[in-house]
């Protein structure tokens, strides 16, 4: 049984009439009454009772128009949805990003993509560190990561997204919660909540060399391996967290931000293969150029 006999006969049972589905069909009548009278053979049954003035469809005739017209359509599907995934409008979207980027650039890439890509969804894989996400890309785990550099591994390409100034986050009682603005000078003396030191973090490098530039190395207290778990114990005031700005998107209660005017600023970038084949991916691009995601004059 050929598909095309499928829909032979769901024309015949459309139209009533061989005339006007050999028409449709743009074929000559005999061999779609040929093939009809095949394909009824090969079923066993009569699909079509047939008169000199009309052709009706017999109860087995019904009950398999039912089913063709299913499988016709779940074909017609499968046919729209590769094209889709061949073109890169259609499939699912592996995303990497730093716990801190999950406040500010996920919701921002997640309305992008609904508004321009509707028909791609995302994997998200939150709290994945540079070293993480690059191996991800690397394996293939991953198509896109929202990281921050430097990039170590060969053959990943990206693009500066932001340029985040660090601020401290402090319990609500912290004797600084009510200044306008910090100095790194001021945190000689707290108790630091940072990432633990096996995780490569950028942020933390980027924490110990504002604090060095202010004669001091940052005592920590607390090795946390997710933001969230750093939000949580500043909250319970077990100490301080020097994060990026992006932490500010999601207020946490207890928790105050403030501005470091001395501090450092951490670079949040797009990685992706350099050699990227994916249709998918190349499209994420162009839409991020598009609507200006990325910053002007930065690698």
């Amino acid at each position: 049984m050929e598909l095309r006999h499928l829909r032979y006969f769901a024309t015949v049972a459309d139209t009533r009439h061989f005339g006007k589905a050999a028409e449709r069909l743009h074929m000559a009548q005999p061999p779609l009454s040929q093939a009809i009278r095949r394909l009824e053979t090969e079923l066993g049954v009569d699909l079509f009772t047939r008169t000199t003035r009309q052709v009706t469809l017999t109860p087995a005739g019904e009950v398999f128009r039912t089913d063709v017209e299913r499988i016709l359509k779940a074909v017609d599907e499968a046919v729209t949805r590769v094209g889709r995934f061949a073109s890169g409008v259609e499939g699912v979207l592996r995303v990497g990003l730093t716990g801190s980027a999950s406040y500010r650039q996920l919701p921002a890439l997640a309305r992008l993509l609904k508004r321009e890509m509707p028909h791609v969804m995302m994997e998200v894989h939150t709290e994945m560190l540079t070293p993480a996400q690059e191996l991800g890309l690397i394996e293939r785990r991953l198509d896109v990561g929202v990281l921050r550099p430097p990039v170590r591994q060969e053959g990943i390409a990206h693009r500066a997204l932001a340029d985040e100034p660090l601020v401290v986050a402090v319990p609500e009682e912290h004797w600084l919660a009510e200044a306008a603005t910090v100095r790194v000078e001021q945190l000689r003396h707290e108790d630091f909540v940072m990432y633990g030191a096996a995780l490569g973090s950028v942020v933390n490098d980027a924490v110990v060399r504002s604090c060095l530039a202010s004669g001091f190395y940052p005592r920590c207290a607390y090795e946390v391996a997710e933001t969230s778990a750093a939000l949580a114990l500043v909250a319970a005031g077990l100490g301080v967290a020097v994060l990026p700005d992006s932490i500010r998107s999601a207020p946490r209660e207890g928790v105050v931000c403030k501005d470091i005017e001395d501090a450092l600023s951490v670079p949040l970038v797009l990685a992706w293969r350099a050699e990227e084949d994916s249709p998918l991916v190349r499209n994420l691009l162009e839409v991020l150029e598009r609507n200006d995601a990325f910053l002007q004059g930065v690698a």
